[in-house]
């Protein structure tokens, strides 16, 4: 199942890079940015990962701001569109980070990881935790509000993504259970009744625990 979104996924972002590379950023998403650049710089965080980075946009608004800034989406045209930005990116889907020697200060994770099942989400956030320093910071935003998987009959991308949004108290319960939680806001969203975007700043503890 999961081999089987990120292939559906693959294809379907790979059709619409040319589209959403047009598009900017929503001002609640810029201010989101703006305030973990602002933690990142106060903590002296020079090193991200924006994981699930897509066509690149928060990648070079990071790397524009200073930051180190490397991107890893499993889309090949996604990727190609990093990179034009001037930013060095990788093809790479959430279980399979690679980097063996290298960890980072911050990941920076901003609607991708609802594409993962809820199943394969315990083994996602371990891999990523993974990948940051001891203290390190992580970013993790998504649409939820809602239980809810699957896919959507009016995504108008081909294939039809899988989504996996989570209610607010899963969404608590997994982030405090691999990391600890500096913040846990809800920003509602215009024109969506039922569902929200969870703002969530998380850091890896100095246990494992």
């Amino acid at each position: 199942m999961y081999d089987q979104i990120l292939n559906d996924l693959r294809t379907a972002y790979d059709r619409k890079a040319d589209e959403r590379d047009q598009k900017g950023v929503s001002e609640w998403k810029h201010h989101e940015r703006l305030r973990f650049l602002s933690l990142l710089r106060d903590e002296e965080r020079h090193m991200l990962l924006d994981v699930g980075a897509g066509i690149g946009v928060h990648g070079r608004f990071f790397q524009d701001h200073g930051m180190d800034v490397i991107c890893t989406d499993l889309s090949y045209e996604n990727v190609q569109r990093c990179r034009e930005k001037g930013l060095t990116a990788c093809v790479m889907d959430f279980l399979s980070i690679g980097f063996a020697h290298k960890i980072f200060d911050a990941l920076f994770a901003m609607n991708c990881l609802l594409h993962v099942p809820k199943r394969d989400l315990p083994l996602v956030l371990e891999s990523l935790r993974n990948k940051l320093v001891i203290g390190g910071l992580f970013y993790w935003g998504q649409y939820g509000g809602i239980g809810r998987e699957g896919s959507w009959s009016d995504d108008h991308y081909e294939p039809k993504r899988f989504f996996s949004l989570l209610p607010d108290d899963q969404m608590r319960a997994f982030s405090e259970r691999y990391f600890e939680v500096i913040s846990f806001n809800i920003i509602e969203i215009e024109q969506e009744n039922d569902i929200h975007f969870h703002s969530v700043i998380l850091r890896r503890r100095h246990s494992s625990g």
